[in-house]
This record gives structure tokens, C-alpha cells and sequence, in this order.
């Protein structure tokens, strides 16, 4: 898994354990649904930590939190 994947798969696991729909989380961050759309699918390679730091908080939860998970261990290098 690269990064950009492991970063969708953690925003949709924090929206399943806290039951917040994606348009809903946009809402609550402040940050366009179409952004974190993009950050999900293969539109965006590199969601930009802004972004990210706007989500966590609208998760209330730190950029700590949000990259302590086993998702982001044992990651591809990526080198190009």
C-alpha cells in the first residue's frame, strides 16, 4: 500500500467508527466534498496536509491520532 492509499483508508475508517458520512465530515472541516472525494479515489496522489489537518479537525482528533494507526506501518517507498 502506498501512502496516499493508506490515507483514504484511514479517513474512511474514522468516518465508519465515528458514523460520519464523507459529505458530512466536508461540512464539519471545512473542506470542499469534492477535495476529500479527490483524496479518496485516484484523483489526488498527493492529499495535501492542510487537508488532512482540516479533517482531523473536524474528527477532533490531532495528526497524531489520525497517523497512529497500523495503516501506515510497513508502507511502500516511494521513490520515483
Amino acid at each position: 500500500m502506498n501512502t496516499k492509499e493508506a490515507i483514504a483508508k484511514r479517513i474512511i475508517e474514522l468516518c465508519k467508527e465515528r458514523n460520519i458520512a464523507i459529505n458530512a465530515l466536508a461540512n464539519i472541516s471545512g473542506v470542499p466534498s469534492s477535495t476529500v472525494y479527490s483524496m479518496l479515489n485516484e484523483k489526488s496522489k498527493n492529499p495535501g496536509a492542510v487537508s488532512i489537518k482540516k479533517l482531523c479537525d473536524g474528527f477532533e482528533i490531532s495528526l497524531r491520532e489520525f497517523f497512529d494507526s497500523p495503516i501506515f506501518d510497513n508502507l511502500e517507498q516511494e521513490i520515483v
